[in-house]
């Protein structure tokens, strides 16, 4: 019994929607947004199987003053533009720009989720939470979530996952999403 709670994706954003702005540390501004394709495509998924989907993703950057709250916006406004352009949903996006990992809504704590959980009645035990670093899947495990790490095989070497899947591409996400929701 669902209680008429709908299901969620809850996607990490930097390494999974846009690509890593390594070798920097932070996507500063909106012309260092570079979205997956196969994150569009991941979404169209979560979309067509009836799923919610939301972006949670910590912005430490804002907090320690590397940017700006202005440039944390605009990149999230090219982010909705894109997803509106594709014809798709973002049900939300949730950030945290606290510097302490003491803060309920800075992943790996699960304030985030949460927080989406209530305010749309989504059931987290029927959610997933994809990311590419071992706090995303931390964060899914404490929501009740069911967890996807996609990173390259030798970011498992440094920090193995207790992720219940694993994918060692952002490519193989969408094919994984229509076989497992």
């Amino acid at each position: 019994m669902n209680d008429g709670k709908q299901p969620c994706v809850f996607f990490d954003r930097d390494g999974i929607v846009n690509r890593d702005p390594h070798p920097k540390r932070y996507v500063e501004q909106p012309d260092e947004f570079h979205i997956f394709p196969a994150f569009i495509e991941s979404l169209r998924v979560a979309n067509e199987k009836g799923f919610a989907a939301v972006v949670i993703t910590n912005q430490k950057g804002v907090g320690v003053g590397v940017m700006t709250q202005q440039a944390l916006d605009a990149i999230h406004a090219k982010l909705f533009a894109a997803i509106r352009d594709a014809g798709l949903k973002l049900h939300d996006l949730y950030f945290c720009t606290s510097t302490d990992d003491a803060h309920p809504h800075r992943k790996p704590n699960p304030g985030m989720l949460l927080a989406a959980a209530q305010k749309h009645s989504l059931d987290l035990s029927r959610s997933w939470m994809i990311g590419d670093k071992e706090r995303d899947i931390t964060t899914g495990r404490r929501a009740g979530c069911k967890t996807v790490r996609v990173c390259l095989p030798e970011k498992l070497i440094k920090t193995p996952t207790a992720a219940d899947f694993y994918l060692d591409s952002i490519e193989k996400l969408p094919d994984f999403l229509r076989e497992y929701l």
